[in-house]
């Protein structure tokens, strides 16, 4: 996985050395795998890693223990660690789009570059609900690997 990971990073020039990298970590396998495996890969990037965690309080106690793992998994490797959170109210796209886009605004507010855990198997499923829904060009490209400060490093990689 850590050669696939710094194969994409480096195909679409993703990280640079002296960048301030914060991992999108929601407390689940792929988000906790990108960042153990940029953890590994730090010191070789020349990167400064960070993580960030929002809480959308959508499951109760469950969306807590979420953030309290993600607080002990990131103090246990001395990771620094910033935690957003929020009451989602669902707007006319429903509950899903809103605490997404509550995510992306406090994810877009935290310096350098932002790096999300979105496999190949999200890009595929993206990109089904795009041709489902109707699309054009644009939608036929999914998920980009590259958007402003967000990276998506793991777009190669299946689960």
């Amino acid at each position: 996985m850590l050669n696939d990971l710094l194969t994409q990073l480096r195909r679409y020039d993703l990280i640079r050395p002296g960048d301030t990298v914060t991992c999108a970590v929601s407390g689940g396998a792929d988000s906790i795998a990108l960042l153990f495996a940029l953890y590994l890969l730090r010191e070789k990037l020349g990167i400064e890693l960070r993580a960030a965690h929002f809480n959308h309080h959508l499951r109760g106690e469950e969306s807590d223990r979420d953030e309290a793992f993600v607080r002990d998994f990131c103090q246990g490797y001395g990771i620094g660690l910033t935690v957003g959170q929020g009451n989602v109210i669902p707007g006319e796209k429903g509950l899903e789009a809103a605490a997404r886009d509550a995510r992306y605004q406090f994810l877009r507010c935290l310096p350098g570059k932002i790096a999300t855990a979105h496999t190949a198997d999200d890009n595929a499923e993206t990109l089904l609900m795009h041709l489902v829904r109707g699309t054009g060009l644009k939608g036929l490209g999914a998920i980009a690997p590259v958007n402003g400060k967000l990276i998506r490093p793991m777009l190669s990689l299946t689960r």
